[in-house]
């Protein structure tokens, strides 16, 4: 009887085991198909970068080069069906008009190329008091502070003397009335009362209540935590989810052989070893008899 159970975990196990092993390499596949894609993103943010930004400016001039392109570039790209544009993709976002009048969108935007250049940038969602998203903003780190800019207007929000504002200046409501007063069309709803970096109520069933469990462990995490680049770049959010995914395989399959190897005894395909075996004997001098 002993026996046949323990004929029952090995076929168990070895099915366990060549999934593992199955999923790795699948795993493998699409890290090394997505980390191509990602440096792809990345070269070509650089060039559109660097055709937009003068090398030589500083922090607060890149940003008004972005957005004077934003505001004054070339003729945009026309979108016949906008449903087939991503707005996590920066070779729609930068190209196509329509997309960089959406503020999520138009923020992404930003975000790419502001990053492409060397600017420390982040988003900010602004939002309603049930916590639903009503606009999209940037923070940029210039000089010690986040000041805020919104991309959809092209405009970096100041004061009645000029001063950059961060989102703290911008929850006071005359600093707020000043900052939009010059700004044609701007909606007075778009104040700072309520924010944040990830809006987790997104997900089904609101999340599962996950911010307040994580606030009550972690308070401030989506502050000190840079989530920008997995939410507005698809190709970046699946080369951390395919590496990530290699890595606990990895584990996995590192954990299995250990199992197998003590405790349930059972013997196994070792590709490293048959592999040294066969540089070893391929390089080695054959024996002279």
């Amino acid at each position: 009887m002993s026996g046949d159970k323990a004929g029952n975990e090995h076929r168990i196990f070895r099915g366990v085991w060549w999934l593992v092993n199955l999923l790795l390499f699948v795993a493998l596949l699409f890290t090394f198909v997505t980390a191509i894609r990602e440096y792809s993103v990345r070269k070509y943010l650089s060039g559109f970068s660097d055709a937009v930004v003068p090398e030589a400016a500083s922090p607060l001039e890149k940003v008004e080069a972005i957005l004077a392109w934003m505001s004054n570039g070339p003729p945009r790209l026309e979108a016949n069906n906008t449903l087939k544009l991503s707005a996590h993709d920066p070779t729609d976002t930068l190209n196509y008009r329509q997309l960089l009048e959406v503020c999520g969108s138009a923020t992404n935007a930003f975000l790419n190329l502001s990053r492409s250049a060397g600017l420390e940038t982040r988003r900010l969602l602004l939002l309603t008091p049930d916590r639903n998203t009503k606009h999209v903003v940037a923070e940029v780190h210039l000089d010690g502070r986040w000041i805020i800019v919104d991309p959809t207007y092209r405009v970096m929000l100041k004061d009645a003397i000029g001063n950059l504002l961060t989102r703290s200046d911008l929850r006071n409501p005359e600093t707020f009335r000043q900052a939009i007063s010059t700004i044609p069309k701007y909606l007075p709803e778009y104040n700072y009362d309520n924010f944040a970096h990830v809006r987790l109520n997104a997900l089904p069933l609101h999340g599962f209540h996950i911010r307040e469990q994580i606030d009550r462990f972690f308070p401030g995490w989506d502050e000190y935590l840079d989530w920008s680049l997995l939410l507005e770049r698809r190709s970046f959010l699946f080369f951390f989810l395919s590496l990530n995914s290699l890595l606990c395989l990895l584990i996995l399959r590192i954990l299995m052989g250990l199992l197998a190897d003590h405790h349930l005894r059972v013997p196994r395909f070792r590709l490293r070893y048959k592999l040294s075996r066969a540089v070893a004997a391929f390089f080695s001098a054959p024996e002279i008899k």
